[in-house]
């Protein structure tokens, strides 16, 4: 009972985890990124992207959509350097299609919007906002200003020089995603278009619908609708390798703890098996007077089973303390793990399918000891009686 309470237990703990991983790492891709990406294969900007906004708008399904603006900058401030992605959004709709508002610890995204020129030089000041992690590490906090820097480059009096501009901090971010907030910044649309010299183009658009398990089917309907150069990548298509790996991860830590029920159905085998012959004499005079080899096969299913049973009934529960302390009271380092804490989730499949693989189990673990027990015979069990 014991072997299969580990056992059980084991099992419904890695497989919470497993799924707490996924399902937080999903939430957190989805909310800081749309369910899907529709941009020019052809080249690098969308032109027409308020016609796409009108047609994307009428698929079914599709919930919202944005225009945006990506690239990779350089950031810097009295303090620190870092690359970072910067990407430009429309304040106003940016909270229809991800979670971003929700994300704000300070400031607002509608200050994006807010372009107060400063006194001294005429210039309008620029808003940008910087995930949590970003701003610790370039030290600018609320109110501060740092230089982004361009990678395409001006032609100056002294030849070709990186493209600059100052912008005040607006606002911080916390995703919980480290990859995400210590490499992430936000501008608005129109000081993306105008400091990347874009003109009233755009990189893509982002779109949200209403069940993002079916974002794939609706990204096709998308593609069917908008046409070549068009292309409609969904949440599961640009993250696909991330997810493939943790659901094999998932489905090979499943087989791999089952084999510690199946040590431990190892060991009802033997227990039986030594019942069985500490027992012959008993089994003999069963038989002797008139018990047949079913219902001797019966007595040591229902043993083996009993065993299965209480052993998965301790098990569960036992398994849900561990998801318990694992969840509320073992941190992790977000700068070596892009979460703080071990997320945890309990479905009720899976503790069926580990309850019922670990009764399956010891109930097979039966056959070989009963089967044994019921073709003993009562002459040779009792000969030296």
């Amino acid at each position: 009972m014991g072997g299969v309470t580990l056992g059980v237990a084991a099992l419904i703990a890695t497989l919470a985890v497993m799924t707490g991983f996924s399902e937080d790492l999903r939430e957190k891709i989805v909310g800081t990124t749309s369910h899907i990406v529709v941009m020019d294969r052809t080249r690098d900007g969308v032109s027409n992207y308020r016609d796409l906004l009108t047609q994307v708008l009428e698929v079914p399904h599709v919930v919202s959509a944005a225009p945006f603006v990506y690239s990779q900058v350089l950031l810097t401030s009295e303090v620190g350097v870092s690359g970072v992605v910067i990407r430009g959004i429309d304040p106003d709709i940016e909270g229809t299609v991800t979670e971003l508002p929700s994300y704000m610890r300070e400031g607002k995204l509608n200050l994006l919007k807010d372009e107060p020129v400063d006194p001294e030089t005429g210039i309008p000041q620029r808003g940008i906002i910087l995930g949590k992690e970003l701003a610790g590490k370039l030290g600018a906090f609320f109110g501060e200003e740092i230089t982004v820097i361009s990678p395409s480059s001006v032609v100056g009096p002294f030849g070709m020089v990186p493209k600059m501009r100052r912008f005040h901090v607006v606002g911080i971010f916390d995703s919980g995603m480290y990859e995400y907030d210590s490499s992430l910044a936000y501008i608005s649309l129109p000081s993306a278009q105008e400091f990347f010299d874009m003109g009233d183009t755009v990189t893509g658009l982002e779109i949200k619908v209403d069940d993002i398990f079916i974002a794939d089917q609706v990204a096709t309907s998308i593609q069917s609708k908008l046409g070549f150069p068009y292309g409609a990548r969904d949440w599961m298509q640009m993250n696909r390798n991330l997810f493939s790996a943790l659901k094999l991860e998932k489905i090979m830590m499943f087989i791999i703890l089952v084999l510690i029920i199946l040590v431990a159905s190892f060991n009802i085998v033997s227990t039986l098996t030594m019942i069985v012959v500490e027992k012959s004499r008993e089994i003999a005079i069963l038989k002797a007077m008139g018990a047949n080899r079913r219902g001797i096969m019966r007595i040591f299913m229902i043993d083996g089973l009993i065993i299965g049973l209480v052993g998965t009934a301790i098990g569960i529960p036992l398994g849900y303390g561990v998801c318990q302390i694992f969840q509320n009271f073992i941190t992790l380092p977000s700068d070596v793990y892009y979460i703080s804490h071990i997320p945890v989730i309990i479905r009720a499949w899976d503790i069926s399918l580990v309850s019922f693989s670990a009764i399956l189990i010891s109930f097979l673990a039966t056959l070989y000891p009963s089967f044994q027990a019921a073709k003993l015979e009562p002459t040779e069990a009792l000969r030296y009686e």
